[in-house]
């Protein structure tokens, strides 16, 4: 919440500066009133703005604003440094005021300011359903916790305690109680002092103590009796074993341990959000009034729009490229991008594009001088530069084509070099420095947006990574199975890929791959290990595992696209098979797929009851139950794959899998 809360300040403040530089590029005229349709736009997310000009007088430029901050001399002097101010305004029986003041030219303060009321509903959201939860409620409090908003009724306050601890503490958790039921409580602060010209803002959440522990009490009440009912279950079970087949009352109670020991309460939450299409919609009508100096805004703001929307780099560079000659022609383009870095050494992709052409990309490894890390962090705006005989080695790809002056456009993420956007022209050009400022601006953008891509690719990487270590660890529960869970899901890609199956599928079949064989966590190992042949019960019981494994990851939502894998990858084209007996087209693609994957890794690898059999001789038995084990259509494929291996030691060089019936 108190992030929400700071993005929309920096929104509302960058909307302030665009209106701002529209007033000070447009003093030359009498008129500073903004056209109907942008007050229109304003209306959800200001009361109202005034112009002060230099001359002292107030000109309203949007709405009304009955009252108007007192500004003390310290507040002026952060205004002055051409900082924004928030001010706010109290009264004793109504919301208080508040205000966002600035320079409108940063570089002329005698050219007066700019006031803006802020409407509070868009400030904390009120507006915006998707923010609330069903039972928690929450303060925003200045720095002297006098109350700047509130879902409470006005009546209701704080504790002086909790209030002492908010003043002492910039984060945290406390209880009190409201209507005789006690509460729970965060709180967090926004430090606003060096952008804001205010020691801090405090968001405080409150949700009812009975609201947050009744799942926990649901589970009390309930856990007893799935404990008590799984006991009866394991008791008649173990009696009956006994009896029939004389199994060590150990082995009934490691099992016993393995079911209770379980955990299943498990969430993933993911939200995301994005301001930057009501900021692109604000600029174009901005650009309608104010003309062709805004109209190059509005491509820019295009551009924006699509780099930041994408979480892709290839994507990003492609909007790039495409897009920035319609807003700054030049002869050549190049994005070039830093992936691994040393101290002056990286991997580089410099992607590159003459006007009317096509994209290349030349990728190599690209040592920078001293010098030139020198000249980019000193220049870390824009870099001028002529073809010299110390031209850098990131602008030769573009030299040796003819190139002659450049501008060059360093891209930091956490203060690091990452990249360098070039414009390349044959003939020095007038530089314009508006053209460079946006340009600058839209740099900024793409460096955020490849700060997005890289840190979703390490998440994806690190989901991914997780999951083979998972795998690994359910592999080496017993050591005939050791690599098997990597292994048959390379193999079920292929086929996969085969048939034609999509990138999201094939990424679901590669995570229910890894996880397919999870509920032998549950099995022991002496089943698993088994040399002899196994008895009915425990062929009963190993065949369990597929139901274990889907009651292992069913609460996990991300993981329901993958059930009927971990579920179905026994089941039998002809409905033989197990444990539903499904046929056919009932069952499940993917678990067709990777039955055919998971019993030629098991034919063709070593067992505590077989030895592997020769890669030809398993292709044959595969053929040969098209239709009854396998479906007929994904044996087809399977050949195919395998016709295509480049290699038939391939998959010789298997080690030694798990136990797969």
């Amino acid at each position: 919440m108190g992030m929400f809360i700071s993005e929309r300040l920096l929104f509302l403040d960058t909307e302030m500066k665009m209106i701002a530089s529209g007033l000070a590029s447009a003093r030359h005229t009498r008129s500073h009133a903004l056209p109907e349709e942008f007050n229109a736009d304003l209306e959800p997310r200001f009361k109202g703005l005034i112009y002060s000009t230099e001359a002292g007088a107030f000109l309203p430029l949007f709405g009304s604003m009955h009252n108007k901050p007192e500004l003390t001399p310290q507040n002026m002097e952060h205004i002055l440094s051409g900082r924004t101010l928030l001010s706010t305004t109290y009264y004793p029986d109504r919301s208080p005021n508040i205000f966002m003041v600035m320079l409108v030219d940063p570089n002329y303060p005698k050219r007066g300011i700019l006031i803006g009321e802020i409407n509070p509903l868009y400030l904390w959201g009120v507006e915006t359903e998707s923010l609330w939860f069903s039972t928690a409620q929450f303060f925003v409090l200045d720095n002297a916790n006098q109350v700047l908003f509130s879902t409470f009724p006005p009546s209701v306050a704080l504790p002086q305690q909790a209030m002492v601890q908010i003043t002492r503490n910039t984060w945290g958790q406390f209880e009190w109680k409201h209507e005789k039921e006690q509460h729970i409580a965060g709180y967090w602060s926004l430090f606003l002092r060096d952008r804001y010209g205010i020691p801090k803002w405090t968001v405080v959440v409150s949700e009812a103590k009975a609201d947050v522990l009744a799942p926990a009490a649901t589970f009390k009440r309930t856990f007893p009796f799935i404990i008590l009912m799984t006991l009866w279950v394991v008791l008649f079970l173990s009696i009956t074993q006994i009896r029939r087949n004389l199994v060590p009352l150990e082995k009934l109670q490691e099992g016993t341990r393995h079911i209770a020991q379980q955990d299943f309460d498990s969430r993933v939450t993911i939200k995301t959000g994005d301001e930057f299409e009501q900021l692109a919609a604000s600029f174009n009508m901005m650009a309608g009034r104010l003309g062709k100096q805004f109209k190059t805004l509005t491509t820019i703001a295009e551009i924006d729009r699509s780099i930041l929307s994408a979480l892709d780099t290839e994507k990003i560079i492609e909007v790039v490229l495409n897009r920035i000659h319609d807003v700054f022609p030049s002869d050549y383009i190049s994005v070039t991008l830093f992936y691994v870095s040393t101290q002056d050494t990286a991997l580089t992709s410099i992607y590159m594009k003459e006007k009317g052409s096509e994209i290349g990309k030349e990728v190599e490894t690209m040592s920078l001088t001293p010098v030139d890390f020198k000249n980019l962090h000193k220049n870390p705006e824009i870099f001028i530069t002529n073809v010299s005989d110390t031209t850098p080695r990131y602008l030769m790809p573009l030299a040796k084509r003819g190139i002659k002056s450049f501008l060059v456009f360093p891209l930091f993420i956490n203060q690091q070099l990452s990249g360098i956007i070039t414009l390349g022209y044959h003939n020095p050009p007038l530089y314009d420095q508006e053209d460079i400022r946006q340009i600058r601006q839209l740099a900024d953008q793409v460096a955020v947006a490849l700060s997005n891509t890289r840190l979703v690719e390490e998440l994806e990487q690190l989901h991914l990574g997780t999951l083979t270590a998972l795998a690994r660890t359910i592999d080496m529960k017993s050591r005939w199975t050791a690599g098997h869970s990597e292994r048959v899901t390379k193999l079920a890609l292929k086929i996969a890929g085969a048939l034609g199956m999509s990138p999201k599928e094939l990424d679901v079949l590669r995570r229910g791959g890894l996880l397919h064989d999870i509920g032998k966590i549950g099995i022991p190992a002496e089943i698993l290990d088994k040399t002899g042949k196994l008895d009915d019960n425990e062929k009963d019981l190993i065949r369990e595992h597929v139901r274990l494994g889907a009651r292992i990851l069913e609460p996990i939502a991300a993981f329901a696209d993958i059930m009927p894998i971990v579920l179905q990858h026994h089941e039998y084209f002809d409905g033989t098979g197990y444990p539903n007996g499904l046929s056919g087209q009932a069952i499940h693609l993917s678990a067709r797929i990777f039955a055919v994957a998971d019993a030629f890794d098991a034919l063709t690898s070593h067992r505590p009851y077989k030895n592997a059999i020769d890669r030809k001789e398993a292709i044959e038995i595969i053929k040969e139950e098209a239709g009854k084990q396998f479906d007929p259509k994904v044996v087809k494929a399977f050949i195919e794959v395998i016709a295509e291996e480049k290699s038939e030691n391939e998959y010789d060089a298997y080690s030694a899998g798990g136990y797969v019936e």
